[in-house]
């Protein structure tokens, strides 16, 4: 059985300076950083690769379940009225966790990871991801994905050494695994994505009233150059992790070739980038793995019926 080691979390103040005509309560941002360590007890069934996925997945939930925690006591999240387990799926749209420490002997995989986030900006967040029924939705098919997948590899690998049975069932585990390592790839693009056009589109909002207090000469025309350079700025990081995102979905596709929500996701972050021709072709194919939200995409462009 898996062993979980003490977690440590710290605190660190960042100070950023804003433009005059933010609200005063939002000119300083406290980033907290929370800090988990999984050690993973492989069986004769694993690999260091299924060790890998298997104590990331684990970390992963310890960190997120650290973030929720704090999220209702610290914040105003608590006023939302969703549960914890609302709020822990939602955030996983939200943070993404970065590996700091990982060792390997062939027995034991050691994985410490780290999650960086401003709650106040994490809470603002979850209130707009709960006013989008489709991508909650999807976060919550990712994440039950993800339960299920764990869940499936607990159970065959309690099968498999009791009785230490065939490739067959050493087969399925190993697709259990794929499958959970293809969630994780698929919920590392959608953050980069979603981080990425949230930026960009928050920048957009700034400029659009910048230009409107220009009008009335309550900015210089300096000042609004220097927040189109922002917008400008945030466009060319939309591409960059678009670029990013197609490599995450790819990961995805590669351990889980049926994975719809996949293809669907890397066919938005193609149409982000311009390149229709793959974006409907993604959609195509995760439409005829009966996705509905590629086949309403696939309509919203006249292409299918």
């Amino acid at each position: 059985m898996a062993t979980l080691t003490k977690w440590t979390n710290g605190v660190v103040l960042l100070f950023t300076p804003v433009l005059f005509f933010i609200p005063a309560n939002l000119a300083f941002a406290e980033t907290k950083v929370f800090v988990e360590e999984y050690i993973y007890q492989a069986s004769e069934a694993d690999s260091k690769l299924s060790s890998r996925a298997i104590a990331l997945e684990q970390v992963k939930r310890l960190l997120l379940e650290k973030l929720g925690i704090y999220l209702e006591s610290a914040t105003e999240v608590k006023n939302l009225q969703i549960t914890k387990d609302q709020v822990i799926t939602l955030t996983a749209g939200i943070v993404r966790a970065e590996i700091i420490d990982e060792k390997w002997d062939g027995k034991v995989y050691i994985l410490k990871a780290k999650i960086e986030a401003d709650p106040k900006d994490v809470t603002s967040s979850i209130e707009k991801l709960r006013q989008d029924r489709q991508k909650t939705n999807e976060l919550q098919e990712a994440r039950q994905k993800a339960e299920d997948a764990l869940k499936e590899v607990e159970k065959l690998k309690r099968e498999l050494e009791i009785a230490k049975a065939g490739k067959l069932d050493l087969g399925r585990y190993n697709e259990a695994v794929n499958r959970l390592s293809a969630t994780d790839w698929l919920m590392k693009g959608y953050v980069h994505s979603a981080r990425a056009v949230a930026s960009y589109e928050n920048s957009q909002k700034i400029l659009k009233r910048m230009k409107s207090l220009y009008e009335i000469s309550a900015v210089t025309a300096k000042m609004l150059e220097e927040e189109q350079a922002k917008v400008d700025s945030a466009a060319a990081q939309l591409e960059q992790a678009s670029k990013t995102a197609i490599e995450a979905y790819t990961s995805a596709i590669s351990l889980n070739p049926n994975y719809a929500e996949a293809y669907y996701h890397r066919g938005l972050a193609y149409d982000k980038l311009g390149n229709h021709r793959h974006a409907v072709k993604d959609h195509e194919t995760a439409a005829n793995l009966g996705y509905k939200p590629a086949q309403e995409f696939l309509r919203s462009r006249g292409i299918m019926r």
